[in-house]
Formats: structure tokens, sequence, C-alpha cells
């Protein structure tokens, strides 16, 4: 594929990262001004660590960026922005020296004590924590703490605008809160001098060009401060707004939860003279009751639990997937994640290019998609492995797999099995029930073990397949799907399985054929 074919079909693919990137290619017809970079920028509250949503908000904006990058020359940036001037609202139960930390409740994050004692500050710890998980999945981005922005005095002059337009401002907002919330509402957040909190109190500008503001501290003392220099930051759908225009970022997609956010901030980046930038609007995950997903409920699926039992390509693969539609994400769902990335990928060599950049492999590595898939599938590696039982070893499968598998291993494939066996371990082996064989299933079993033992062990796939679907047919079955339902529950003591004749020549025809004596001893 060259460049130019690449350039011409992604001016008109379907796939959603190409259609956003047109959304740049609108705003800027003729590039940015004086060749400026287009700016994509992603958000990161650091009063918590990294999660899957955090992932998935930068690999979706990152295919976004790889997407304009294939029809524009145009340069890019990616801001990952840390919102560390944010006061402190409650202690996470997950750190240490609770204590100290609401000791230290309402100021910023970034002047509150690391509770890991590891570095200057809770911020920099988690802002630490969030590079590093960004830089494990090899992310190109550009880190920007809002903190350092403040106190280095880069957006002074942004600052100044809102004071400027403060009546304005008031104006967007005022109308959107209930009237004990109006009462008290400032869209600048001044920090006391006295206590280091960030104070939720009404302030009145002295003088927009020095940046300066009157307010009562909680001490009851009417003070006159500036807002420059981290003395003050704004509140939340204002801060927004503000970035959006000093850092002059063009794309930023957001959740669904923070639609009437991005209504208001948008309306504020205007009064402030800029423009909002252009965004995808993305449905929340949701768990496997179809309850929306909450860090404080703990009902959802960490990135560490899914990278436990499913690869980081498969979770990429699930995040592309209908971004606008709201998605289970539970234990159950990585499985077939796994297997459809890997059908996907196979595909993807025999595409022509248009099929190609609507392949979520193509988005998932950037059109670097590797040529080769694994032998056997997940799903296939799963039946194995609960065959074997939940004390079955890596050393076991890879047994099996060279019988079955030409060449040597691959460290890929060597992965999914790994995988495999933390999957079984931990939610297959506890579940699985063979149950007997019953009526026409059990003279259907008694001639698969018939037809089975004459066969040489090299028998391939495909024939082994013919003969399984031959005894379905002639078996007194209403339907092929009864019989094979009946050797998954019977056989390996689930609803679904694999191939049967993929199966039966991994695990062997020897053993096949006492799997299903086991289960016809049980009649």
């Amino acid at each position: 594929m060259t460049d130019t074919d690449l350039r011409t079909a992604a001016l008109s693919a379907k796939a959603w990262p190409y259609e956003e990137a047109r959304k740049l290619l609108k705003r800027y017809p003729d590039g940015k001004p004086a060749g400026a970079a287009i700016i994509f920028e992603t958000g990161y509250g650091p009063s918590g660590l990294p999660h899957i949503g955090t992932f998935n908000e930068v690999l979706r904006t990152t295919m976004v960026r790889h997407a304009f990058q294939a029809m524009s020359d145009a340069p890019t940036r990616l801001i990952e922005f840390s919102d560390d001037m944010d006061g402190l609202r409650k202690v996470p139960d997950n750190v240490p020296n609770q204590v100290m930390l609401t000791e230290h409740l309402g100021k910023p994050l970034s002047r509150i004590p690391d509770p890991f004692d590891k570095f200057d500050s809770f911020a920099a710890h988690n802002n630490a924590m969030l590079r590093d998980f960004l830089d494990r999945f090899g992310f190109e981005y550009e880190f920007i703490s809002s903190a350092s922005q403040y106190e280095a005095g880069v957006f002074d002059d942004a600052l100044k605008g809102v004071l400027r337009h403060y009546q304005a401002i008031m104006g967007v907002m005022l109308p959107t809160l209930r009237k004990e919330r109006a009462a008290t509402y400032s869209p600048v957040l001044p920090i006391s001098p006295k206590t280091g909190v960030v104070l939720q109190v009404p302030v009145e500008v002295v003088d927009a060009e020095a940046g300066t503001i009157r307010f009562t501290d909680s001490d009851g003392e009417v003070l006159v401060q500036s807002v420059l220099g981290g003395q003050a930051k704004l509140q939340w759908k204002v801060d927004w707004a503000m970035r959006w225009v000093a850092l002059g970022v063009d794309y930023e997609m957001y959740g669904k939860d923070l639609i009437d956010s991005g209504i208001q901030s948008g309306k504020i980046a205007r009064v402030l003279g800029g423009r909002p930038p252009e965004g995808l609007i993305y449905e929340m995950f949701l768990d496997e009751k179809g309850e929306k997903i909450s860090k404080s409920k703990g009902n959802g699926l960490t990135l560490e639990q899914w990278l436990d039992y499913g690869t980081q390509e498969s979770l990429a693969f699930f995040a592309y997937r209908e971004p606008k539609k709201a998605k289970q994400l539970h234990i159950g769902v990585i499985p077939r994640a796994v297997d459809e990335y890997f059908q996907f990928r196979g595909n993807y060599a025999g595409q022509p290019v248009e099929q190609r950049l609507g392949n979520p492999a193509h988005h998932i590595h950037d059109g670097a998609v590797p040529d080769t898939n694994p032998p056997v599938t997940f799903g296939l590696l799963l039946n194995l492995v609960g065959v074997l039982g939940a004390g079955a070893t890596a050393e076991q499968v890879r047994g099996y797999l060279s019988n079955y598998v030409e060449g040597d291993i691959s460290p890929e494939l060597d992965a999914l099995i790994g995988h495999a066996l933390a999957y079984n371990r931990d939610f297959v082996a506890p579940t699985l029930v063979r149950r007997k064989p019953a009526g026409v299933e059990i003279a259907a079993l008694e001639r698969l073990e018939r037809e089975l033992a004459p066969l040489p062990a090299d028998t391939s796939a495909v024939d082994l397949q013919n003969i399984v679907y031959a005894i379905g047919n002639e078996g007194g079955f209403d339907n092929l799907r009864d019989w094979f339902g009946a050797l998954y529950e019977t056989l390996l003591g689930s609803s679904q399985g694999p191939r049967m004749g993929s199966f039966i020549a991994l695990y062997g025809i020897a053993n096949s054929r006492k799997l299903i004596a086991e289960a016809l001893a049980q009649t």
C-alpha cells in the first residue's frame, strides 16, 4: 500500500477514526495558521491511579491522530493534561497515610505530600504512574501538568481574559446551576494564603488587567489577591474552556457523562475568543448487569485484570469497536475479544486498501499489521486447558501443541498459553460440569469413538471435522447445533466450544477416545 493509495482511501474511509479526522480537515482546509501543529488532548484526574478508561481515551485519540496523519502532512501533537491543581475532595480508599491526607483535604493535589513517600507530592506520584502507564503501551504524547502551567504563569493571560469576561461567563453558567449553588458560584477559585485550600467562595473582580480579585477567606477576613502565578485556579468547566483556548486544543473526545460540561465549556471558550475543539462523545462502559462502571463501587474490570487474562491488542480491539455504543466490560468478554482481534488480523493481508482501513487491526497497529497469526484460537486453548483441569501447566499445553503446530512455539502463542491457564484457573475450572449423555447422544458418541479408533494420530482437523459432521447429520438430531451442544456439554463441560475436529486433533485421538469413554461410562 503506497502513501498515495492510503491517503486517497483515507479521505473517504468510513471507519470512525477517519470520520473524526476529517472534522479537522474541515476545521483547517488550508492547515493551521503559520503551520502550527494540530493539538490533540486527553485529560487525567490525578486523584486516582490510571485505569482502563485512561487507556481507552488515549488509545482512541491516538487512533484519530494517526488517521489524520494519513490524510494530511500538517504536524500534530498529543497532550496528556493532568488536572493536578484540583483540590482533593475525598481521600481515596486504596492509598496509605489516610490520616495525613485527611489533614490536606481541599488543597491542590500538587501541594499535598505523597502518601507513598516517593515523590514531592501526591500529584507527582500519580503523574509518574500515568507516564509509566502510557510509556508501557508505547503511546507518543507530551505530558503537561496543570500546576506547572498555573504556577509558571503560562495561563496568566488566559486568566486575565476570564476576569475581563467575568460577567459573560457568569451569564453562561448561572442558568445551569441550582439556586443554592448559584448563590456562591464563582468561575475563579482563589487559593487561601493561610490554609492553602482551594476556596469555593464568591469573588469580585478588582482589576482584570492586573489579575486581582476580592474575596472572603475561610476565617472571615476580606482579601485582595492576584489570581496569577498559581494563586488561584478556575472552576472545572471554565478551566476546561480556558485550557482549550490557552493551549490551542483542536481535538478532545470525552464520555457521555460530560456532555453538559462540554456544551458549557464550548460556550465559555467562545466568550474567551477561542473555538472549542472537535471531538467524539463516546458511550460509557457497563458491567455485566448493564450498570455504569464506578471506581467507588468496584464493579468494573481493571486494566491489570484484562492483561492477566487477555492480550493488550485484544483490549485495544475492544476499545476500538463501536465507541458510540455502550458496551459491557467484564471478564466474560475477554476470550471473544482475543479471538475476534486475531480473526480481523488474519484477514488484513488479503484485503483491498478500502477494507483494510475499516479493519480494527489497521488502527490498532497504525497500518503495521503483523502478517502471521497463532495456529490455534484462544477459545481452542481454553477448551484444551479446561479438559486438562485446574492443575494444567504451560509445559503440558506446549506438549500438546508440539504435536499440532509445525515449528517452534512463538512468543505470542506462549503468552496466549499463559492467559488461557490463568483464565481457566480463575473462571472456567470452577464452573465446568460434564453432564451425562442421553437419548440419541449416546449412540452418536459411541459411533464417534468407533470411527476415531482406526485413524492414524496425524489425521487432519478437517478430516476429523467431516466425521463429526457426518455423525451429527445422520444421528437423529433435530439439527447440528444439538449435536455440537451435546459434545461440548458431555466432553468439555461447557455450553460452548471450538470446532471439534480442531479440538480432537490438538488433544489427540487417543485422549479424545478416553474422554468419550468417560462420558459414556456415566450412562
